[in-house]
């Protein structure tokens, strides 16, 4: 192994997840307040504007709760977000190669087919282990931090308790099934886009596999991604903000979105779906890159003192 470059070894399974999981929440820190605007514009229009505040745009989301609310109230739901990532992206991100392999066999080169069933196992396989976190980070993002209007939530293990004893075990897990829709075609848009451009990149000798070949290859990952995931990701963010039988199911959810606001409530909060899952993708497939590679570098020279 001594003169192989970090690049050149095949990272293992528990350097994989770890680096996703530390990418994914450097990623979430630095974007969480556009996360935030995001739920925010998702759920305007399902229940009357408290105190008469109308959010317009990301920016003006943004403003308006730094104003009416105080900044903190953008990291709303961060530390659920945190517990999240380390539970979800670990899973989703650190076992894609393996799962591909596992089911080409061990061969080159898989098709686009095997790329897209492995980033939909593994967005399917992490949503089981993360879905009440992201149920409780929901339920903070949206509710509001005004004199004279009531919180549901003090705290996050405080939520986690409510949730399981008003709400029972279904409760931690409400959202299941839009969640495990969006993240499978999150998982398998983001991973097997990212994969393909980048391919095509290092293939045409377009730029080296470093930094600014991984901040491309992202940002296109992210733009494809939210304009397949953002109708599921709505309904799912609706879905698990609402209290016991607002809705019969998450399709009965969508039916009434449809119904009521129109194809276009659908995609309320694009802008801000895509500001925060390009950048989001940026910082986290960059951050991924590098963590993966300092850590491959540090075995190294481990085993080589070794």
């Amino acid at each position: 192994m001594v003169g192989l470059k970090p690049s050149d070894i095949p990272p293992p399974l528990g350097v994989k997840m770890a680096s996703a999981g530390a990418a994914a929440c450097i990623a979430d820190m630095v974007t969480f307040p556009l996360d935030t605007a995001k739920v925010r514009l998702q759920i305007q229009g399902e229940k009357k504007a408290v105190g008469g505040i109308r959010y317009r745009g990301v920016f003006g989301t943004i403003s308006t709760m730094i104003r009416t609310e105080g900044p903190k109230s953008l990291y709303n739901g961060l530390v659920a977000g945190l517990q999240r990532q380390l539970c979800f992206a670990s899973v989703r991100i650190g076992l894609y190669d393996n799962v591909k392999n596992f089911y080409t066999g061990g061969k080159d080169n898989p098709s686009v087919l095997v790329r897209i069933l492995a980033g939909c196992t593994t967005g399917a396989m992490a949503v089981s282990f993360a879905q009440p976190t992201d149920v409780v980070k929901v339920r903070f993002q949206a509710q509001m931090n005004l004199d004279g209007v009531a919180r549901r939530y003090s705290s996050t293990m405080q939520a986690y308790r409510h949730i399981f004893q008003h709400e029972g075990m279904r409760g931690l897990w409400k959202g299941t099934l839009p969640n495990i829709t969006r993240n499978a075609l999150v998982n398998c848009t983001e991973l097997v886009t990212y994969d393909l451009i980048k391919e095509a990149i290092l293939r045409h000798k377009l730029l080296s596999d470093n930094l600014p070949c991984h901040f491309v290859s992202a940002f296109g990952a992210g733009f494809v991604t939210t304009v397949i995931a953002s109708p599921v990701d709505v309904v799912k963010t609706r879905y698990m903000n609402s209290p016991p039988g607002q809705y019969k199911s998450a399709i009965n959810c969508a039916w009434t979105m449809l119904t009521k606001e129109g194809p276009t409530a659908f995609y309320k909060g694009f802008v801000p779906s895509f500001l925060r899952l390009g950048s989001w993708n940026i910082v986290m497939f960059v951050s991924f890159e590098q963590i993966k590679r300092a850590m491959m570098v540090t075995k190294q020279r481990i085993e080589v003192v070794n």
